[in-house]
């Protein structure tokens, strides 16, 4: 199998910090935001975005980890902080890869069933092959790629990269 690098750790730390000013930008109005990351990669993305986003605005970021059955996202899902944590503030979901769409439209049902002031979604990778009618408000990249060709990041302590295999 081969690894065709599709994004090096200098372009996911620029895509990080130009999503980290798109936030910004459409939550300057609000004191306090969640970032809230889909478990794993997810929310090591989330990470980097909150970290970026502290670095260049004053507003308060609480993180939230989000855990998903990514093979049945019917199932319940758990998030780190309580509904009433997130209850009528901003939030931010975010995940690595958008593939048919399934798990982000799940944490953003999940997310919805408290009132909630604005929300919206961030993804580094976005396949454009969604079964589900929804999208990433931002993204670090776009590719078309074919149903057999499978996308990956990863966040290790010595690499950060993702690619198409």
């Amino acid at each position: 199998m081969t690894k065709n690098i599709i994004l090096t750790k200098e372009q996911i730390a620029f895509k990080t910090k130009r999503i980290a000013y798109q936030v910004y930008e459409t939550y300057v109005d609000e004191k306090e935001i969640v970032i809230a990351g889909i478990a794993n990669s997810g929310y090591i993305f989330a990470k980097k975005i909150a970290e970026e986003l502290e670095r260049i605005s004053d507003i308060k970021v609480s993180l939230c980890e989000v855990r998903i059955d990514k093979q049945s996202p019917i199932n319940p899902i758990e998030t780190s902080i309580s509904a009433s944590e997130y209850q009528d503030k901003a939030i931010l979901l975010v995940d690595d890869v958008l593939n048919s769409g399934a798990t982000l439209i799940y944490g953003v049902k999940h997310f919805l069933n408290v009132p909630l002031k604005k929300m919206k979604t961030a993804v580094l990778v976005d396949r454009n092959h969604k079964k589900y009618p929804v999208k990433a408000d931002f993204k670090g990249i776009s590719l078309s790629t074919s149903l057999l060709e499978h996308i990956q990041v990863v966040f290790d302590k010595e690499e950060e990269y993702a690619y198409l295999s």
